[in-house]
């Protein structure tokens, strides 16, 4: 007898069928396909949300769908592993993808984003989609970091312990997979940032997503952080974390959509 299975591309189209049947819940993983340092797989971003949506979606009566491997990696232009799509075909991608699985019966449309520079194309690509999606049918982003509390966040990725290829990234893939990762080249880099009177996120969305390249000119190697203290315990940490994160931020806002509109 054929073992059950949370990911869409191992399912028959019976077994899809069936699943509609009582559920309507599906999550994309969405990342990139970039460069993560001499030490990590350029997959990483897309190997983080999958490894995270195939624990969370027995919790929430989901099926994972193939993820998108591509997505928006001008930053790292100039680096030879930068395999970005332009910022119309990822919108569209993603409003294209809403359509179809909206036609195809779900109405819980997760797209459980790896990769911060897609964060607002995402939302983009689900407000395109809107008025053609049948009512009630909610398709948004989520970034898989974005509910842990303020002391996780900062053990895993922030200011001081770096933003890419750092020792959060690199743990989580050694925990899902060490063959991935070879530490043997794992070095630690920050790029030297002047001192800012706000320290707002505005300074990085107004230097990093602006123009092509920004992550290549500010790194020799393309880490951002201490990638040499990566373990696989700290991994399956960070990994636990962003499970629980993840389902509190699904309350949230199946909340908020609930309760919050007046008309």
């Amino acid at each position: 007898m054929k073992p059950p299975t949370v990911f869409l591309a191992e399912m028959t189209n019976r077994e899809v069928e069936e699943f509609l049947k009582d559920h309507d819940t599906v999550m994309i993983p969405t990342g990139s396909t970039e460069q993560h340092g001499p030490h990590s797989p350029v997959g990483t971003d897309v190997l983080i949300p999958t490894e995270i949506a195939r624990r969370v979606a027995p919790r929430v009566g989901a099926v994972v769908a193939p993820p998108v491997s591509y997505g928006l990696s001008y930053p790292h232009r100039g680096f030879t592993s930068a395999f970005d799509l332009s910022i119309d075909t990822f919108i569209n991608m993603v409003a294209d993808l809403c359509e179809c699985f909206a036609r195809a019966g779900f109405r819980r449309i997760i797209f459980l984003n790896g990769h911060f520079d897609n964060t607002f194309a995402i939302a983009y690509g689900c407000a395109k989609a809107a008025d053609e999606l049948p009512q009630g049918t909610r398709a948004f982003p989520v970034n898989y970091w974005d509910g842990l509390p303020p002391e996780r966040a900062a053990a895993y990725v922030g200011p001081d312990k770096g933003m890419h290829a750092n020792e959060g990234e690199v743990s989580v893939v050694l925990a899902i997979n060490p063959n991935l990762v070879d530490m043997d080249y794992a070095n630690t880099e920050f790029p030297d940032f002047p001192p800012t009177k706000t320290g707002s996120g505005a300074v990085h969305t107004a230097f990093f997503l602006t123009a092509p390249g920004t992550v290549w000119r500010i790194t020799e190697s393309g880490t951002w952080g201490d990638a040499t203290q990566a373990t696989a315990e700290k991994g399956e940490q960070f990994l636990q974390w962003a499970v629980e994160a993840v389902l509190d931020l699904l309350d949230d806002i199946e909340i908020t959509f609930e309760k919050l509109p007046i008309r």
